[in-house]
């Protein structure tokens, strides 16, 4: 079963959001609420109260038991800009932008793969070892 929660118009750059939402991926739900409190950024405590909400999500509406709640998703997308303007020299004016991001995260209570540490073996399956093609591939000249 999955659950989710939402922050929308969240009052930070979608940049600087999603360093500390990628760290809690594929985390258990009480690991990440640790890593979360410990971080130093205004994402960390946004991201914490969006967790927060799931949790409660899962909780009280599916009956979900908390301890075996993983983080499967923790995504940042960019909301809407609010465009301002700062006077700058000789009467121009320069661009400020403030930024707003849309948090979601989705719990679950199955066990998710870690695919962050596994590499990419596409060029190996294909029998290529850097960029080159192996003899096998390389036809023969009559």
């Amino acid at each position: 079963m999955e659950v989710s929660s939402h922050y929308r118009y969240a009052r930070i750059s979608p940049l600087k959001a999603r360093d500390v939402a990628r760290e809690i991926q594929g985390m258990p739900v009480s690991a990440a609420l640790d890593v979360l409190s410990f971080t130093p950024r205004k994402a960390a405590q946004l991201i914490g109260k969006t967790l927060k909400s799931a949790l409660a999500n899962a909780e009280n509406n599916h009956e979900l038991a908390v301890d075996g709640l993983v983080v499967k998703e923790a995504v940042v997308n960019s909301g809407p800009v609010f465009k301002r303007y700062k006077p700058r020299a000789r009467g121009s004016a320069g661009p400020i932008r403030k930024r707003t991001s849309h948090i979601s995260i989705v719990l679950t209570d199955e066990p998710v793969a870690a695919n962050k540490d596994k590499k990419s073996t596409t060029s190996k399956a294909a029998g290529k070892q850097n960029g080159k093609p192996a003899e096998a591939d390389v036809p023969e000249e009559a």
